[in-house]
């Protein structure tokens, strides 16, 4: 909105008095009356009386034109005051109308400042209004939804799950609170072996699932999920981005796979259970936790890439476990982790420490052409079979003591950046068996080798 300047005052227009024209054109008269004077009495003192009435017609005419004189400058006077008010009257018009024009400006620009804000408020007002339509009609879907989830029949469960999915589909803000939902649901108890809420189940995982695929149209970014201690059956996470994901104490039936999935954050599976389940591929920026698992079929950890380290400690596999060209970029454990069946850590790389103290393999344990760059530690470790370390490269120390081969023990073409220490380790007497160069070995029995640090 303009604000207002105070315009320069003018000086106040007096007006001219009559008598004040009356006393000029008198003074004019008196003075021409005076000169008129003054020079007859000078014609008078002439001596010649032709020279003195010449004289006085002079005197008089130079009277007369005196008064004249005088008239003319007082007309001159008033014309010149005429010019001026004139003007005046003129300039003072010109403020005036710019200063109603101002006027008329400014009181345009309030009107539309009023009406423009007017029209704000209402927007706000109909926008408010439109939102909380919009957040009513949410609520209302939001809770129908959740109403059908809980319904006793398995079909109606069904539709609250794919109502909630279009729901979340439809309203980005809303899907976090969805799959919270979603993944409560799975963590209730459900009926063993009960066919309708097993499909139910493989429905609610599905939903979450096909929206963790950063690369898909449909994908959820930032959905975290919280499945800790969830009974899962079939679990299909592969492709997926998981972000903060908790599977602690889970339950997994059935075939699962994390082929390919992408862990932002930490990967919680400690204490989980798995029937048949593959990690091939995946690829962790956080760490990744399965200690106290334990998998009851095959489980495959090829080419996985755990950058923050992984944890596996007192974990048990039961069948054959492979981690195969799989890369550990931090410290990593598998102490008191029990192999029953071969494990392989074929051309696997350990850029951080290994520890293995206490972890017993039943089967045979294969680290054929693996890359240890920093300690490894198989103390107190208990080889079951054969035990290969073909080709292996140790760039930093290598501990075995008071390690169990039960079975043949081959280091054949390893490389030691220093000798491996191999205190009160034991193995099985066996022709096959091929020791690091220089590894001292004493006969204790005719069962036990002893393996004595030189």
């Amino acid at each position: 909105m303009a604000v207002a300047v105070d315009e320069p005052t003018e000086r106040e227009l007096r007006v001219m008095p009559w008598w004040l024209v009356l006393v000029g054109l008198l003074a004019a008269v008196a003075l021409g009356w005076l000169v008129l004077d003054l020079l007859l009495t000078e014609a008078d003192r002439a001596s010649q009386p032709d020279t003195r009435a010449t004289l006085r017609i002079d005197a008089i005419r130079t009277g007369l034109t005196v008064v004249a004189g005088t008239g003319g400058g007082l007309a001159l006077l008033l014309a010149a005051r005429r010019q001026w008010i004139t003007e005046r009257a003129q300039r003072h018009q010109e403020s005036v109308a710019a200063r109603d024009q101002a006027h008329r400006d400014r009181v345009q620009a309030h009107a539309e400042a009023v009406a423009e804000a007017a029209q704000r408020n209402h927007d706000r007002q109909s926008g408010a209004a439109e939102h909380d339509a919009a957040e009513r009609r949410l609520t209302e879907l939001y809770t129908r939804a959740v109403e059908l989830l809980g319904n006793d029949s398995a079909a109606v469960r069904l539709g609250g799950l794919h109502a909630l999915e279009r729901l979340g589909q439809d309203n980005p803000g809303q899907r976090p609170t969805i799959a919270a939902v979603l993944c409560a649901y799975l963590r209730m108890p459900a009926p063993d072996d009960e066919p309708r809420e097993t499909e139910v189940r493989r429905s609610a995982q599905l939903v979450l699932t096909r929206h963790l695929h950063a690369d898909d149209a449909a994908h959820w970014p930032e959905i975290t999920l919280d499945l800790t201690g969830a009974r899962l059956v079939g679990f299909d996470a592969a492709g997926c981005t998981l972000v903060d994901a908790n599977f602690t104490a889970a339950t997994f039936t059935g075939t699962t796979t994390f082929a390919g999935a992408t862990a932002r954050g930490p990967l919680r599976l400690g204490k989980a259970t798995f029937g048949d389940v593959t990690f091939e591929g995946l690829t962790a920026d956080g760490e990744v936790m399965l200690d106290d698992v334990r998998v009851g079929g095959l489980a495959s950890f090829d080419g996985a890439a755990f950058t923050d380290g992984l944890s596996c400690r007192r974990s048990g596999f039961a069948g054959p476990t492979s981690f195969g060209r799989a890369t550990f970029g931090q410290p990593t454990s598998f102490d008191a982790t029990r192999f029953e069946d071969a494990a392989t850590f074929q051309e696997a790389a350990f850029d951080g420490a290994l520890s293995m103290e206490h972890t017993e393999f039943g089967g045979s344990a294969s680290f054929h052409s693996a890359r240890f760059t920093s300690m490894a530690l198989f103390r107190w470790t208990m080889f079951g079979a054969e035990a290969l370390f073909d080709r292996a490269r140790f760039t930093d120390a290598a501990n075995f003591g008071r390690s169990r081969f039960h079975g043949m023990v081959s280091f054949r073409d390893a490389q030691f950046s220093r000798p491996p220490q191999v205190e009160q380790a034991r193995a099985v007497v066996d022709p096959g068996h091929r020791w690091p160069a220089g590894t001292v070995v004493q006969r204790l029995d005719d069962e036990w080798l002893l393996l004595v640090d030189r």
